[in-house]
């Protein structure tokens, strides 16, 4: 392990200890108004925004290789999935909330607005910590004016469709692993995160969260705020409600329609 990785990690286990001990403490200090949900989503999408922009740099400066950006993907999803104290960090699944009615609307949009804001301040942020210098990889960012180029490697409309694709997945493993028990349950979601990040990844990067493109893509060259628009927003916006409309509705009606698929076994056979 190089020194650059090293200090990449104790980074972002400072960024993760850090975002706890803040987390904690101001739900103690504001659990009686109700402003706490609120807090909460504010810290935890700034270290979700902020320890994405490490392992990309990482990735994509430090040149580590892919298995390792992997491992370190998977590995931060299992750490965010058990820290997050029930913030949701990604507009499309607060959307989904509110759909199903476990979040009002007017909390719904609070929180987007709070993952937003922790995004651009997560945006901001970054910059400043590589600027200290902690490891020769942040001082050659620093070098290269924090350049980024656009991740998009192909087609708009492909791209999006990327995008869907990942978002779907990611969403469609969520729904169904909420009667799991936690500590398996973030494993099997950053698992699938993991895949869809190897499968997308050297397409779109693999976002799937409109807050995390906003801080960790908008800011790179190549493609216009409208084109981010479009394959960052409307691209996980779409496959999440491709998600929550197959099992919601078509899976059910489907279910529905053919008693045969309801049939035990023995039944089968008889007939």
């Amino acid at each position: 392990m190089t020194a650059d990785v090293a200090v990449s990690l104790s980074l972002l286990a400072g960024i993760v200890a850090l975002s706890d001990a803040t987390r904690r403490v101001l739900s103690r200090a504001l659990a009686d108004t109700g402003l706490s949900v609120y807090a909460v989503e504010l810290v935890s999408t700034f270290q979700l925004c902020c320890c994405t922009h490490e392992l990309k740099l990482l990735s994509e400066v430090g040149g580590i290789e892919p298995r390792l950006a992997l491992t370190f993907t998977y590995l931060a999803s299992v750490v965010h999935g058990l820290t997050f104290s029930g913030a949701i960090g990604n507009p499309s699944g607060a959307l989904e909330h509110a759909y199903h009615a476990r979040l009002s609307g007017g909390c719904a949009l609070r929180r987007i607005a709070c993952q937003f804001a922790a995004a651009a301040a997560a945006r901001a942020a970054v910059p400043v910590i590589w600027g200290v210098g902690l490891s020769g990889l942040h001082v050659r960012h620093k070098l290269l004016g924090y350049r980024c180029i656009s991740p998009i490697h192909v087609p708009l409309p492909k791209a999006t469709a990327v995008e869907l694709a990942c978002a779907f997945a990611v969403q469609t493993a969520i729904t169904h692993t909420r009667t799991v028990d936690e500590k398996y349950r973030v494993h099997a979601v950053a698992a699938v995160i993991a895949t869809v990040v190897y499968a997308g990844g050297s397409l779109t990067g693999a976002v799937f969260n409109p807050a995390l493109a906003f801080s960790t893509q908008f800011p790179c060259s190549g493609n216009s705020f409208l084109e981010y628009c479009l394959v960052y927003w409307l691209g996980p916006l779409l496959g999440m409600m491709s998600s929550v409309l197959l099992f919601d509705k078509l899976v059910p009606l489907l279910w529905r329609k053919s008693p045969s698929l309801r049939l035990p076994p023995e039944a089968k056979k008889r007939t």
